[in-house]
């Protein structure tokens, strides 16, 4: 089965970029839809972006949009996801996911996702 590690979080203050990425084991990444979730204290986790296992369709959510991006480094086998002008609002725990041939309608429901990284913690000061 395909595990997943992310690593890159920290602490960095508004404004800052900060560089996310996810590791696989188990799987050739490039052959599964990627996602990336967060949750913050108190708040359920929500969508922040994921691209289908053929690369061809990537998606944002509202709230990152022009901000983030999320790319594919197949020689690593790792997901990035680069995210700049961060504000206080993105503090959260960060979650890479994947899955096997998402359908379209569920790349954005944490339902949808059969591998879940541990998270890992952006934390963003003002």
């Amino acid at each position: 089965q395909v595990q997943l590690v992310e690593s890159g979080g920290g602490l960095v203050q508004s404004g800052d970029s900060l560089r996310v990425s996810c590791a696989a084991s188990g799987g050739t990444l490039s052959t599964y839809s990627v996602g990336w979730f967060r949750q913050a204290p108190g708040k359920e986790r929500e969508f922040v972006c994921a691209m289908s296992w053929s690369g061809g369709s990537t998606y944002y959510g509202d709230s990152v949009k022009g901000r983030f991006t999320l790319s594919r480094d197949n020689a690593k086998n790792s997901v990035i996801l680069q995210m700049n002008n961060l504000k206080t609002e993105d503090t959260a725990v960060c979650y890479c996911a994947a899955g096997a041939r998402i359908d379209r309608d569920y790349m954005s429901t944490p339902l949808g996702y059969d591998y879940w990284g541990r998270g890992t913690q952006v934390t963003v000061s003002s």
